[in-house]
């Protein structure tokens, strides 16, 4: 699954620089999170670090991006090889 910033987000700034695959900015109104890059921080970190980091806990789980962690995983390595490459 991916990750979702729902609209209790503070715009606090905190997790943006914390995601390794750059799959957070800003939104019209607060962050969010593209679903396309989002991995849960599986192939960087054990747990994702957006969600350490939430002083109001506005991540959870995206409800319509459901992935298993070896889909994480291969989508972590394509994120990996096309940042190499470029």
């Amino acid at each position: 699954m991916s990750l979702l910033i729902t609209d209790d987000c503070i715009n606090c700034d905190v997790c943006e620089p914390e995601c390794p695959n750059e799959a957070i900015s800003m939104g019209a109104e607060f962050y969010q999170i593209d679903p396309n890059k989002c991995t849960e921080c599986v192939g960087h970190f054990d747990e994702p670090q957006c969600q350490q980091v939430c002083p109001v806990s506005c991540i959870p789980l995206h409800p319509d991006w459901r992935e298993s962690r070896e889909q994480l995983m291969a989508k972590y390595e394509r994120l990996t090889a096309a940042k190499n490459a470029a």
